[in-house]
């Protein structure tokens, strides 16, 4: 495999313990002036990366360090190598950047509202991040296609929630938005309010929800649904067209486990970055 042309960036660690697959890159400890904090950046480049001047739609993925590795993964990884080898076989290709989480300071990261018990309020912080400096990164270092309709972000639980925030609030940046599992009960649901506000901009979005869901604090699955269901009803007088530019998918033995966003991942990127 050819190393992108970037001294900083490492192969992802293999063998023992590890599942990655494809080609898997990391850049070591990345600042961010908007939150004063390091972290780890994982890159994911199709298969067809090494062997022409091609350029790629880019997804950006939430919770990075669940995406890729059993080693590095909370309680089970995403499978999203596996799946976006097997999604080539499509001809379907994209590089996928995973930012991980900060740990403890995940909650605070993935929402611009605070929550009156778990906290929050560095959401604008993060969602700066990525669009002010690591976006614009990613676009030197690799071969990308850097507009709007060819740049998504995704994620599940809160990762959700913020990917949902980053396209209302940055729709000239991104143009796809992949919405699994969103936590809409953080901050006593404050994000209805931003969508219901904010201008509609044509694009492609994808949202779902599993009929098993709980808060990892517990909860009442009936209540999860029914506030994901809320939203659903909102994007639709939004103008969302399902089947054309919006898919809605409840899935009735879903649960809120990364195995789960794994079964659902493949059908997610087919439809937010098909053609």
């Amino acid at each position: 495999m050819r190393a992108p042309e970037v001294r900083s960036w490492k192969p992802h660690p293999t063998g023992p313990g590890h599942s990655v697959v494809g080609e898997v890159w990391v850049y070591e400890g990345f600042y961010s002036p908007e939150l004063g904090n390091r972290r780890d950046i994982l890159v994911y480049l199709p298969p067809s990366y090494p062997h022409g001047a091609r350029r790629y739609p880019v997804l950006y993925m939430h919770d990075g360090q669940n995406l890729f590795d059993q080693a590095t993964s909370y309680v089970g990884e995403w499978r999203v190598d596996e799946s976006m080898e097997a999604l080539a076989q499509e001809s379907l290709e994209a590089i996928v950047v995973g930012i991980p989480n900060m740990g403890l300071e995940r909650l605070g990261e993935y929402s611009p509202f605070r929550d009156p018990q778990h906290g929050g309020g560095r959401g604008d912080r993060y969602l700066r991040f990525v669009v002010e400096t690591l976006k614009p990164f990613i676009d030197r270092e690799f071969r990308t296609l850097p507009a709007r309709e060819h740049t998504a972000i995704a994620g599940s639980s809160m990762g959700g929630f913020i990917s949902l925030c980053a396209y209302y609030l940055y729709p000239q940046v991104f143009g796809r938005a992949g919405v699994m599992s969103p936590s809409f009960w953080f901050a006593e649901g404050a994000i209805y309010g931003l969508v219901e506000s904010a201008p509609q901009a044509p694009g492609r979005l994808y949202m779902d929800v599993g009929h098993l869901e709980q808060t990892p604090f517990g909860g009442d699955a009936r209540r999860y649904l029914e506030d994901v269901r809320r939203m659903h009803r909102l994007l639709l007088r939004k103008g969302w067209r399902p089947g054309v530019d919006y898919l809605y998918l409840e899935d009735e033995g879903g649960a809120h486990h990364e195995a789960h966003w794994a079964r659902r991942f493949p059908g997610m990127v087919r439809f937010l970055l098909g053609q």
